[in-house]
């Protein structure tokens, strides 16, 4: 009677702390709203959905700077920390798409320019941060690590402009 007892009880408690997961929804990013999930999966191409993942990693970084700027009344260090989260995030999978790029060797050239370009002044943004911003102690383990991963995405998208080849170059007759 008691191994009975037991067995349900133990089946009870797993039952309870297994999440239900539905089979008909797709899997989303939780820091991507539905709309850019949908605008992510409807790109055409690599190249755009880099563009988009580093347009919505400069979004969460102005809206962090707005927030530093105008603090909320309510859950602000929270708000701070998931919105850099996001950024990290955003380059995270940017980053990811050009490694894929790169194994798949589709034409990225574009996507890893960009990646170089925004980055970089993403990462002075970042550092201006980390030196004059407000509340530091709130967000100081997260903004480290979007300066980090900013600075691996950056390097990351140098090596690879050397491993594409250049576009062809036409020559005249």
């Amino acid at each position: 009677m008691k191994f009975v007892l037991l067995f349900f009880l133990t089946v009870f408690c797993v039952m309870s702390f297994a999440s239900p997961v539905c089979a008909h929804s797709p899997q989303e990013k939780d820091y991507l709203t539905s709309l850019e999930a949908d605008k992510i999966r409807d790109a055409e191409s690599t190249n755009d959905r880099i563009r988009l993942f580093l347009t919505f990693a400069e979004d969460r970084l102005k809206k962090f700077q707005y927030e530093l700027e105008h603090p909320s009344t309510n859950r602000h260090g929270d708000m701070l920390n998931s919105l850099l989260n996001a950024y990290v995030g955003c380059i995270d999978d940017a980053a990811d798409l050009i490694q894929l790029g790169i194994e798949k060797q589709d034409n990225i050239r574009q996507g890893i320019d960009l990646m170089s370009t925004r980055t970089k002044d993403f990462l002075a943004v970042l550092q201006k941060i980390s030196t004059d911003g407000a509340e530091q102690e709130t967000y100081k383990d997260n903004l480290q690590d979007a300066i980090e991963g900013t600075q691996d995405a950056f390097n990351d998208a140098e090596k690879a402009k050397k491993k594409v080849a250049p576009p062809p170059v036409r020559r005249k007759k």
